[in-house]
């Protein structure tokens, strides 16, 4: 499926969402730097989040532009459970920030710790749905002609693909 952000031919939506979900990865991990003892973690863990933030905005706005290039049916449908997971997760997160505004230096409290956790696991679930769009719908994926398909993208049985075509016995 083409895409209107691409760059040479890729879509760009893919590429944004690792900067976002790495960088919010290690702000919880620095959050729980800072629960256990290293509370200059803290900080870092805010700012990291910050930063996240800020990413998966763009990442977001990204893949609402290729929201339009995708056909109606199941797959657009699959689409949209991924933008609000992801618009979900950035809510959380966007809370978490505005509740420690007040103190960024400190460590975050174990409540605010467990919505990170809760946010960060419907991050790995939209990030579970964008692997599947491509591996069953193939948004995000171009044909290739000269690679087995087949071995990337195992066939699925509620998808059968067609057989691949057979060469030609002329010299």
């Amino acid at each position: 499926m083409q895409t209107r952000l691409n760059i040479s031919g890729h879509p760009v939506h893919p590429l944004m969402m690792t900067l976002p979900l790495g960088l919010i990865v290690c702000a919880v991990l620095f959050d729980f730097g800072a629960l256990v003892g290293l509370h200059f973690l803290g900080q870092v863990g805010y700012w990291t989040l910050v930063a996240g933030l800020f990413a998966a905005i763009l990442a977001v706005g990204a893949g609402l532009i290729d929201l339009w290039d995708v056909p109606a049916g199941a797959g657009k449908r699959r689409v949209v459970a991924y933008e609000m997971v992801n618009l979900g997760m950035v809510a959380l997160f966007a809370i978490v920030c505005l509740v420690r505004v007040e103190d960024q230096t400190g460590p975050p409290t174990a409540g605010i710790f467990l919505v990170e956790l809760l946010a960060l696991a419907i991050g790995g679930y939209g990030a579970w749905l964008g692997a599947s769009m491509v591996r069953e719908f193939r948004i995000g994926a171009e044909p290739v002609d000269d690679l087995p398909t087949d071995v990337i993208f195992p066939a699925d049985a509620r998808r059968p693909r067609p057989a691949p075509a057979r060469p030609s016995s002329r010299p």
